[in-house]
């Protein structure tokens, strides 16, 4: 059985509870999962590209979804358009590129650090309050499924990534 499947940090969502209490367990089952897919592999295996055609690997997804993270928790439901970025990066794909020099742990601090305030900016706002984006108000509820499609999909890469890298499979 792969570890991931039995792993008690992570946890499916509830069948029956609010729908708040089930909007925020479907995104830690994400985010849970994206850091499970991590775990277990050395740097070479967390920065490895196999898909010929792609940029994706382990390491820059964990760093796209901090910036993910910032961007619809500080900057649109806080309102804070000067957030900083994370890593100054010349494209909008390089959060997912450049890691040559990248270093895990800092990283991943930096990904579990912006969850953390992501946790807490939503916990003081009702799912119907709006920050704004691009000048257009958006909903708390709006962002928290935005984000469980956001890591949905990149778990599903790193599903591919983990099994190319070293055979690993789950879900």
């Amino acid at each position: 059985m792969n570890e991931e499947l039995s792993d008690p940090r992570r946890t499916e969502p509830p069948f029956e509870a609010t729908e708040r209490d089930m909007l925020e367990a479907w995104l830690e089952f994400h985010r849970t999962t994206l850091l499970l897919k991590c775990e277990g592999l050395d740097d070479q295996g967390r920065k490895a590209q196999p898909v010929p055609t792609s940029i994706l690997s382990l390491h820059g997804l964990v760093r796209h979804m901090a910036e993910v993270e910032r961007n619809w928790f500080r900057r649109v439901l806080l309102r804070e358009p000067d957030a900083p970025r994370i890593w100054p990066v010349a494209t909008e794909e390089g959060s997912f590129g450049f890691l040559d020099d990248a270093n895990w742990e800092a990283d991943l601090a930096a990904w579990e650090a912006e969850c953390s305030c992501s946790r807490t900016s939503a916990a003081d706002h009702g799912l119907e309050d709006t920050g704004l984006r691009r000048g257009i108000p958006c909903s708390l509820r709006w962002i928290y499924v935005h984000m469980i499609e956001e890591y949905a999909r990149h778990n599903g890469h790193a599903d591919l990534i983990r099994e190319l890298v070293d055979g690993s499979v789950g879900w």
